[in-house]
């Protein structure tokens, strides 16, 4: 399983206030995360991330981006999603709620037949998973700014992880794409 998010330099995915708008991706970054999202053939989210996922299925807002945004949205759209809450009862587009825990629908989709790669979202369940020892690879994009405090992009526990780099690329904004897979 692989978890990809963009962080800040101190690790951080939302600053103190909240806000992660740090992070929005310039063209070239945007172009980056389209193609690797092509790799996933399953996306698990929680309920903020899957609440904050839903402009993409708005027919209305999505008319109103422009080409590339269109495409990513068409992917995103396409893209069987399971979504982790406690809160909502239902959900939207391509998406299931979550009927076992995550270490059991891991389990599950990893038996079934499809292609790509189960991919997890929002720091929270990621973080439950990375607990679990279920993230098998981490994608992280190192926005160059220090927002100081926040919710980490790795949860704080007291196991060692040894990692060995597979690949990281420099963008002209100064963000740094780190791609490792964990040693187990």
């Amino acid at each position: 399983m692989t978890y990809s998010l963009g962080l800040s330099l101190d690790g951080y995915v939302r600053g103190p206030d909240g806000r992660f708008d740090w992070s929005a991706p310039d063209d070239e970054i945007f172009a980056f995360v389209t193609q690797e999202i092509q790799l996933d053939g399953v996306h698990l989210l929680g309920r903020r991330l899957y609440e904050t996922m839903l402009v993409w299925e708005d027919d209305e807002q999505v008319a109103q981006f422009g080409d590339a945004l269109q495409e990513w949205a068409a992917m995103w759209r396409r893209l069987p999603k399971v979504v982790f809450s406690r809160s909502i009862d239902a959900v939207q587009g391509n998406a299931r709620l979550a009927t076992g825990s995550l270490a059991d629908e891991i389990e599950r989709l990893k038996a079934e037949p499809g292609e790509g790669d189960i991919a997890i979202g929002g720091a929270e369940l990621a973080g439950q998973a990375i607990d679990a020892g279920l993230v098998d690879e981490f994608r992280m994009r190192v926005h160059p700014v220090v927002v100081g405090g926040g919710t980490t992009y790795f949860p704080h526990h007291d196991r060692r992880d040894d990692l060995e780099l597979l690949e990281s690329r420099t963008f002209g904004s100064g963000v740094v794409f780190l791609r490792y897979r964990v040693i187990h």
